[in-house]
């Protein structure tokens, strides 16, 4: 978060220290958590919380869980985009 506020206030949006901060907030923050909390709530219904590095079934796991923690949060982004007018290519 604090280098997306950075970014906010030295890039092209030049907005300033409260506002970059409070869209970094409004965000990323909530973007992140929805995405861990995806993952986290996937992983463990798969693995039920076991690491096991050399199993296959671990690793499945794994790219199923962030499969979940990139789809959860894309609702939100886009709407959020839409709300103000933004492209995200």
């Amino acid at each position: 978060m604090a280098l997306e506020t950075i970014l906010l206030r030295l890039g092209r949006d030049g907005l300033s220290w409260p506002s970059a901060a409070k869209t970094a907030a409004g965000m990323s923050l909530i973007s992140m958590l929805t995405m861990e909390a995806a993952q986290n709530v996937v992983d463990y219904h798969l693995t039920g919380g076991a690491v096991a590095f050399d199993s296959p079934a671990f690793w499945s796991a794994a790219v199923i869980a962030m499969s979940a923690g990139f789809l959860a949060p894309l609702p939100y982004n886009y709407l959020r985009l839409r709300k103000y007018g933004k492209a995200c290519h």
